[in-house]
This record gives C-alpha cells, sequence and structure tokens, in this order.
C-alpha cells in the first residue's frame, strides 16, 4: 500500500502562516500529481493546490497568491506555505497523490488520500 504522511497543521491567527508538508511511501507507484485537498463540515472537498512531479502547479481560485506549492520528486513529498491566513481557510486539509499501481499485471490509477490535518485560523 501507498501511505501519505501528513505534519504542519495547527492553530494560528489571522494573518499567519502556516507549512503543511506530505510525503508518499510504500509500494511502488508512478505520481501523477500531488497536493491538497480542503473540507468544511457541510461543504464539499475543494482543491487547494496540486503539482505534477514536473514542478507545474494548479491552484484553487481562492488562493489568490497567497500559499505556494512546491515538490521534492526524488521523494515524492510535497510542501504548501500558506501565507496571509484568513478565517475562511479554517478546515480540515487533506494531502492527496494521484498514482498508478500495478497489481497482477494491471495498472490502477486513483487517488490516495492521508487522514487529514486540522488548520483552524482565529481572529
Amino acid at each position: 500500500q501507498v501511505q501519505l504522511m501528513e505534519s504542519g497543521g495547527g492553530l494560528v491567527h489571522t494573518g499567519g502562516s502556516l507549512r503543511l508538508s506530505c510525503a508518499a511511501s510504500g509500494s511502488p507507484f508512478r505520481l501523477h500529481h500531488m497536493g491538497w485537498y480542503r473540507q468544511v463540515p457541510g461543504r464539499l472537498r475543494e482543491k487547494v493546490a496540486v503539482i505534477t512531479p514536473a514542478g507545474s502547479p494548479d491552484y484553487g481560485d481562492f488562493v489568490k497568491g497567497r500559499f505556494t506549492i512546491s515538490i521534492d520528486s526524488s521523494k515524492n513529498a510535497v510542501s504548501l506555505e500558506m501565507n496571509n491566513l484568513e478565517l475562511q481557510d479554517t478546515a480540515v486539509y487533506y494531502c492527496t497523490a494521484r498514482i498508478t499501481v500495478s497489481r497482477a499485471g494491471s495498472d490502477t490509477m486513483y487517488n490516495q488520500w492521508g487522514q487529514g490535518t486540522q488548520v483552524t485560523v482565529s481572529s
């Protein structure tokens, strides 16, 4: 199996910064992209930022230049630098990796998810 190990969540005041990190490990896989989604109770999970192994990022519309995602392809790890955090950024943040694994001669592509890390922004 492939596991995603998340770190960096916590409590911060408005205007502050947090850095989320995630690393994928386990069974061999091919990585298509990796990044972060977030979810608030009662709302759909939404994309924060994802990035390809080559370093091409894709940000959610709400980011507006505040967040920066980076990847270390050699380690299958990503970091999300979140600056100027707002109350609306409070959510559970989930690391995700879109991967392909080979089992019994068949390739399967799917999204692997971390367990989630809480980000709370307070006034």
